[in-house]
C-alpha cells in the first residue's frame, strides 16, 4: 500500500513518532480527484442555480410587461384579441421553459453534488480506520521487539491488528473501486446538463421568435389602423423598413411627438 494520508490526527501521530505512515498512492490520487470534482461540481451547481434564478426573474419581468401592454391597449384598437392570445402563450412558454430547466438541469446538478458529503464521510472514516490499523501494527511490533516478550499480550495484539487490518482494507478497497467510477461520472453529468440546456434553449428561442413575430404583426395592424397619426420623437425618426425596428438619429431636430 503506497498512499500519503491527509488526516490531521494521523499526521499528529506521525510527528509524535507513534506510528509509521501507511502509503497508498492510488487512493491519494483518487482523493485529490474527489476534492477537485466536488469543487468543480459545486461551482457549476452555483452557476446553474444563478442561471435558473435569472430565467425566473426574466419570466416575471416579461409577464409584468405583457400585462401592462394589455392594460394600456385600448379595446377599439385592432389586434386586441390577438394580443391577449400572444401574451398568454408567451407566459405558458416561459412556464414550460422554467419548469424544464428545474427538472432537467437544476435537479440533475443537485443529485450529482449531493453524492459528495456521503463519500467524504466515508473517506474520513477510512482515515480513522487507517489510524487504528497503524496504531495496532505499531503496538504489535513493539511487543514483538521487546526484550521480554509476553506471549499473551502478543496474541491479543495480533487479534486486534488483524481486526483493524480487515476493517481498514475493506473500506479502503471499496473506495479505491468507487472513487474512480464517481470521478468518471462527471463527464456524463456535464454532457447531460449542457445537452439539455442547448435543447431547451433551442426550443424556447424558436417558439418565442414566432410569438415575437406575431406581436410585431399586431403592432403593424395598429399602425395601419392609425396611419394618419404620426409618432415622432424629438431627435429620432423610426426607419421605414418593416424588418428593422432600430431607431436612427436625425441630424435635424424634429418636432415633439404626437399620437
Amino acid at each position: 500500500m503506497n498512499c500519503t494520508h491527509s488526516d490531521p490526527f494521523f499526521q499528529v501521530l506521525q510527528k509524535l513518532g507513534k506510528t509509521m505512515e501507511t502509503k497508498d498512492e492510488q487512493f491519494e490520487l483518487c482523493f485529490q480527484n474527489l476534492n477537485k470534482q466536488q469543487t468543480d461540481g459545486s461551482r457549476l451547481f452555483k452557476d446553474v442555480k444563478a442561471y435558473y434564478a435569472a430565467v425566473k426573474a426574466m419570466h416575471e419581468t416579461s409577464k409584468r410587461l405583457s400585462q401592462t401592454l394589455r392594460e394600456v391597449y385600448e379595446s377599439d384598437w385592432n389586434g386586441v384579441e390577438d394580443l391577449a392570445l400572444i401574451t398568454d402563450s408567451e407566459d405558458l412558454l416561459w412556464n414550460d421553459y422554467e419548469e424544464k430547466l428545474n427538472d432537467q438541469i437544476v435537479r440533475t446538478m443537485e443529485n450529482y453534488t449531493s453524492q459528495f458529503p456521503e463519500v467524504k464521510e466515508r473517506v474520513a472514516k477510512r482515515g480513522r480506520k487507517l489510524v487504528d490499523y497503524d496504531s495496532a501494527r505499531h503496538h504489535l511490533e513493539a511487543l514483538q521487539s521487546a526484550k521480554k516478550k509476553d506471549e499473551a499480550k502478543i496474541t491479543k495484539a495480533e487479534e486486534e491488528f488483524n481486526k483493524a487490518q480487515n476493517v481498514f482494507e475493506e473500506i479502503n478497497n471499496e473506495l479505491r473501486e468507487e472513487l474512480p467510477v464517481l470521478y468518471q461520472s462527471r463527464i456524463g453529468c456535464y454532457v447531460t446538463v449542457f445537452q439539455n440546456i442547448s435543447n431547451l434553449r433551442d426550443v424556447f428561442y424558436k417558439e418565442m421568435s414566432v410569438l415575437n413575430h406575431d406581436l410585431y404583426n399586431v403592432m403593424k395592424k395598429l399602425e395601419t389602423q392609425h396611419s394618419g397619426k404620426a409618432f415622432i420623437i424629438k431627435g429620432l425618426n423610426r426607419k421605414k423598413d418593416p424588418g428593422d425596428s432600430v431607431f436612427k438619429r436625425e441630424t435635424s431636430e424634429s418636432p415633439t411627438g404626437v399620437c
